[in-house]
């Protein structure tokens, strides 16, 4: 690896090669590496890191009693309801979108279903609409589910599906690209296990690299998140912190890095903060009701402030589009003057 090269064209914003990718996941100088994901995490955000107050809200048949729920969470300060919609499946979700979004205030944004979601959605629109053979099913569904309110896609799980696993890197490009000519807010994921195996971080370069070039093409994707599975042969610590940064580097145009707090643990997601990663991502709730409602394993705003604050970064409460929707004072600059990515 030709680290002074690959350092030139970091500190010069030029665009890294898929080589490059490859050649950072064989450095095996973690802090060296972690500095240049720093600088260009520092680059897009500053000294900030990011978090959004969130719940997820399944639908039923009993669309009166989600209505109550979500009014509830409103008013606890929640701002983004992420639906499941098991319960209900196509023919009832535009519906209960439009009474969601006609109870809440508008800055409660409603988010749901995956691009596998809507291409599975799109298959049955289109066997309900007229002259089926001219309508772009995907289409039809991303418009209704906008026009019924809704502000944006959820993001893929560590599991992946068998919608997922059926659905082509094709097909879901196709309705990405969809999503965000409807004006839909799109996050983009990767999965990953270890990636000791060169095939393994090849793999992963490319799926990095095939994102980058959708997002020259739309620029829809605000955040992207690295999805840790839960395998036998997961990755090391080391390996999550070489993940997250090469994936700082390679995606240039994509504004935020988020790590799962849930799927990498408290520890590890601060240590990511330090390797590229700018966000927070997980439950996230305000107040004390999060228990007995299905919400015991979230943490509370107050909880992240600290966190976020320890890991020496200000923290800030985005929207669904990552605009600041309030900032927090940053950690005592007598404790840390400036975040600098942390040895391990």
């Amino acid at each position: 690896m030709d680290a002074a090269d690959i350092e030139r064209k970091v500190r010069s914003g030029e665009r890294l090669s898929r080589a490059d990718g490859i050649a950072l996941y064989d450095c095996d100088d973690l802090a060296w590496l972690g500095g240049l994901a720093h600088q260009v995490r520092t680059r897009h955000s500053g000294d900030t890191a990011r978090f959004a107050v969130h719940r997820s809200l399944e639908l039923t048949a009993d669309t009166g009693e989600a209505v109550g729920r979500a009014t509830r969470w409103a008013a606890e300060g929640v701002t983004e309801l992420r639906l499941t919609t098991g319960g209900i499946g196509w023919s009832g979700l535009p519906g209960a979108v439009r009474t969601l979004r006609d109870a809440l205030p508008a800055e409660v944004a409603l988010t749901a279903c995956t691009a596998a979601d809507i291409a599975g959605f799109a298959a049955e629109h289109a066997e309900h609409a007229e002259h089926a053979e001219h309508t772009d099913g995907a289409s039809g569904v991303l418009d209704t589910l906008a026009e019924a309110g809704l502000d944006g896609l959820c993001a893929e799980g560590p599991v992946e599906t068998a919608a997922e696993a059926e659905l082509s890197w094709e097909e879901r490009a196709r309705v990405l690209r969809l999503a965000h000519a409807t004006g839909l807010a799109t996050p983009c994921t990767v999965r990953y296990g270890s990636v000791a195996a060169p095939a393994e971080r090849a793999d992963f370069v490319d799926r990095l690299l095939r994102l980058r070039e959708l997002q020259d093409e739309t620029g829809g994707f605000q955040v992207f998140l690295p999805l840790r599975r839960d395998v036998p042969q997961s990755a090391t610590g080391a390996e999550i912190l070489t993940t997250f940064a090469v994936s700082r580097l390679l995606l240039d145009n994509v504004p935020h890095v988020a790590v799962d707090w849930a799927l990498h643990s408290v520890q590890t997601a601060q240590l990511a903060l330090q390797h590229g990663a700018d966000e927070m991502a997980g439950a996230v709730v305000d107040g004390e009701q999060a228990q007995g409602e299905g919400q015991g394993d979230a943490l509370t705003r107050e909880d992240l402030l600290d966190l976020i604050t320890d890991t020496g970064f200000r923290p800030v409460q985005r929207d669904v589009r990552h605009r600041e929707l309030r900032g927090f004072p940053g950690p005592d600059p007598q404790r840390r003057e400036t975040p600098q990515p942390m040895r391990v």
